[in-house]
Order: C-alpha cells, then sequence, then structure tokens
C-alpha cells in the first residue's frame, strides 16, 4: 500500500481537529520527551504544533538549537537554484510559471546552461538544484540527458526539482550523477489539489504523492518533500507531511530525507494564498519539525524575508540559498521575465554569509554527502 493509499484513509480536517484540541499538559509532555532525549511520536509533534504550544516557543527553539549543533556541527550549507526553463505544461492557480500565464517562454540549451554554470561558478557554489517548469513533452529526459551532465561539470552535489518521473527515469538520472530530487506534494488535501491544479499532469494527484517512492526505489540518495503552506490549512498538511516522512522513514530507511517549508506569496494571475500563516507559527512549526526529528535536513528559502532567515537559521535550518534566481538566464544575464515566485531575501551571497558567521555558523559551499536540503 502506497503513501496515497495510507493517507487516504484519513480527512485533513479531522487531522487539523485534533491538533487545535492538544491541551497544554501534552505539550509539556512532548517537550519533557525532547529534554530527555525520547523519541517523539506524531501525537508529541501535534501538540508541539498547536495553539497551545505557542507560549512555549522559546523553549522550543532552545531545544531544537541544541538539536542542530549536535547533528549537523555549525555549518550551513549553501545552494543555489539553476532554472533551465520556464515552460510548463500545468496550469495551478499558485504559480507564475502557469501555462495560462502569457510572457516569453525560455528553455536554455547546452551553451547557455553552460554560462550560466560559469556565472555560478564565480558565486561560489557547487551545491546545484536544477530546476524547471512541468513540461515532459519539450524538456523531458532527452532534455535532461543533455543537460544534467553539463552542470554535472560544476556541481560537486547535483540536485533537480522538476516534473515527476518514473522509476526507470530516476534510476537513469542517478546514473548520470544527479544526487537529490525535490517534489513538493502541494497540498495533501483532495479537494484543494483538485481545486487548485486546474490543467496538466499534476492534476494526477496519485502520481504526483507517490513520486518519493519512486525515487526510492531508483535509489536517490536524497529526496525532499514538503507542502506549500497556505494553500490549505498548514496544521492539516504539516501533519499529513509528518506522515509521509514516517512513511518513507519505515519503507526507505537507506534514503535520506529533507524538507523545506515554501510560504505560498501572491502570483501572476492575481493568486492570493487561502490560509496565510504568520511568521511565529511558522518558527513553531520548524522547531516542532526538528524536535520530532533531529536527523532531518532543513532549508530556508530566498521566499522568506532576511530577518526571518536571520532568526530562524541558528536554530535548526542546514542549508539556506542566497542571490537566488528564479529566471532562466537570470545569473549571467539581467532579464525581466516573469518569475516563478517573487524573491523576498535579494542580499547578495557576501550579506548572507556574513550574517551566518555572525550568528557563529560556517558557510559551506561545496557539499560532501552531508546535510543539504533545497528549494530556490
Amino acid at each position: 500500500m502506497s503513501f496515497f493509499d495510507e493517507i487516504g484513509r484519513y480527512r485533513l480536517s479531522d487531522l487539523s481537529a485534533e491538533v487545535l484540541n492538544k491541551s497544554e499538559r501534552e505539550v509539556d509532555a512532548a517537550l519533557s520527551k525532547s529534554r530527555n532525549d525520547e523519541q517523539l511520536d506524531l501525537g508529541d509533534f501535534m501538540a508541539l504544533i498547536s495553539p497551545k504550544a505557542s507560549p512555549y516557543i522559546s523553549d522550543m527553539a532552545v531545544l531544537a538549537q541544541k538539536y542542530t549543533r549536535r547533528r549537523f556541527g555549525n555549518t550551513v550549507n549553501m545552494y543555489v537554484p539553476l532554472y533551465l526553463t520556464n515552460s510548463c505544461s500545468n496550469q495551478c492557480r499558485y504559480c507564475g510559471f502557469a501555462v495560462n500565464n502569457k510572457f516569453r517562454r525560455r528553455i536554455l540549451n547546452a551553451e547557455e546552461t553552460r554560462i550560466e554554470c560559469e556565472a555560478i561558478r564565480k558565486m561560489g557554489y557547487e551545491n546545484i538544484l536544477i530546476v524547471s517548469g512541468e513540461n515532459a513533452q519539450r524538456c523531458g529526459m532527452d532534455y535532461f540527458r543533455e543537460m544534467v551532465p553539463v552542470v554535472g561539470e560544476y556541481a560537486s552535489y547535483m540536485m533537480m526539482e522538476v516534473q515527476p518521473m518514473d522509476t526507470d527515469e530516476y534510476a537513469e538520472l542517478r546514473r548520470l550523477g544527479v544526487d537529490a530530487v525535490m517534489v513538493y506534494q502541494e497540498t495533501y488535501d483532495p479537494e484543494c489539489y483538485d481545486r487548485n491544479h486546474l490543467r496538466g499532469r499534476k492534476k494526477d494527484m496519485r502520481y504526483r504523492m507517490e513520486t518519493p517512492e519512486r525515487l526510492g526505489d531508483a535509489g536517490m540518495d536524497k529526496v525532499g518533500i514538503g507542502a506549500l503552506l497556505g494553500l490549505y490549512d498548514w496544521r492539516a498538511d504539516t501533519v499529513a507531511l509528518a506522515m509521509h516522512l514516517m512513511y518513507m522513514r519505515k519503507h526507505y530507511w537507506q534514503t535520506r530525507m529533507s524538507l523545506s517549508f515554501p510560504r505560498l506569496r501572491p502570483a501572476a494571475g492575481g493568486f492570493e494564498p487561502e490560509y496565510p500563516i504568520g511568521d511565529r507559527d511558522l518558527i513553531q512549526t520548524i522547531c516542532a519539525w526538528r524536535l520530532f526529528d533531529n536527523m532531518l535536513e532543513i532549508s530556508i528559502s530566498t521566499r522568506e524575508n532576511a530577518r526571518f532567515r536571520d532568526v530562524i537559521t541558528p536554530i535548526a535550518i542546514t542549508s539556506i540559498s542566497a542571490a537566488s534566481s528564479t529566471q532562466p538566464g537570470g545569473y549571467a544575464v539581467d532579464r525581466h521575465d516573469l518569475p516563478q515566485f517573487i524573491i523576498s531575501d535579494d542580499r547578495s551571497v557576501k550579506e548572507v554569509t556574513d550574517a551566518l558567521r555572525l550568528n557563529g555558523l560556517e558557510p559551506v559551499f561545496r557539499d560532501t554527502r552531508s546535510s543539504i536540503v533545497c528549494q530556490a
């Protein structure tokens, strides 16, 4: 039974109600477990993301930082997203790349990709995340067979965030040098998923949700998962995401797991998040994740502003991007195409690394298979 079948036995609204019903006593019990280095269960996690845990954020942050430093030391991995194309065949309400948005689409060729990689190298990066719009016809395996080896000449650790693919294709990408693949479920609620994915292969919720399992079957070194916070009730999606992580830990224990927190922003086409999550709630949630799974690799993207990233990174983050561009050709040429989403932290690489060092952290640009997770 896949995770799609497993989560299908639950109503997400019931999961949210269970979180909201957690008591202060249950929060105390979960924190007591954390202080004693005991493993938290799903009920503990639900207590820590509940409203009753809000007064305990400071305590949670201290414990989360302890676990982060114990497992990952004082280093933070630096990665950069490389957008190869903004061509997409899906119509998703929340994405600037949606097929119904009218703007110039671009697909980088091998030489343009090399020029981008040269610009990235000058920025110091060797951890590269390949990103593309989801267009399997124009940017499928034939395209990646050509582009991945080019990027591989510049990357010490190569990651991808592209359309979901079949197991044999992931196995081939692994042979071509891809180390990790990130795939975000967007939301675990079927009605919300259907309402926000109007056209394209992405409408197939089962195929998308079973992608991490295909990656595990293909022997990928690392799999990144996440949910788009703000698309649905964030507490319900967060619990479902925790259940998904537990499933992957059980069935693919040799696969490294990573997590990201893409918080939805307004997008082209007039989209506004229906279930916004505030800074305080997001900090509480990230701390809860660290206490729930001490080994989990966690990243924070340039979707978040500089102040927020400077606060949360020393507490629980293992990787971070800086000076990101979400446009094909955005590093070598100053382009003004429609971005996938708005960058909130527009600091330079030096400004971000200086801030890390002020917090006693050391930025690492070359991954040695230790701890990197990403999302643009």
